[in-house]
């Protein structure tokens, strides 16, 4: 017969948020790392920075923030996997890039969650936090922030 070890341990949880608004970016992938840092405020020696973008024609990601022809690449891929104008596309009151600009952020993301170590995000040596602006007349964005501890 196998035995069964139940574990009781007591520990506190502590979440806070913040919601801040990016400034309107031009369409591309433009590197955040530093204005979510600043927004966020002072991050705990350990936990997870959750991010959320409360938008559906945007996306975030995490990638290389050494090389900026990396975004380019980004912008040419994404563009060649959703083209505009297409006769398909039933949503398009909005304009010609509001449609993909959905499906875009679909396939990007909306949300990221980023371990926290020593009090510092603990990203790769080239990574950084990227928005992802899909629209070509695109507005400020909010992002929810969450730090876990």
């Amino acid at each position: 017969m196998e035995g069964i070890l139940l574990l009781s341990i007591n520990f506190l949880i502590m979440v806070t948020q913040t919601e801040f608004v990016l400034p309107a970016f031009s369409r591309g992938f433009h590197l955040i790392t530093d204005i979510v840092l600043q927004k966020a405020g002072k991050l705990p020696e350990t936990g997870l920075l959750h991010l959320f973008i409360m938008h559906t024609s945007a996306g975030i990601c995490i990638n290389e923030n050494a090389d900026s022809t990396v975004l380019d690449d980004f912008e040419t891929v994404f563009n060649r996997m959703v083209p505009e104008n297409q006769p398909y596309y039933s949503h398009t009151v909005e304009g010609s890039d509001d449609m993909p600009a959905h499906i875009k952020s679909v396939l990007a993301g909306t949300e990221l969650t980023i371990p926290i170590h020593q009090g510092k995000l603990r990203l790769g040596t080239w990574q950084g936090i990227y928005l992802c602006e899909f629209r070509n007349h695109a507005r400020a964005r909010k992002i929810v922030a969450s730090v876990i501890s």
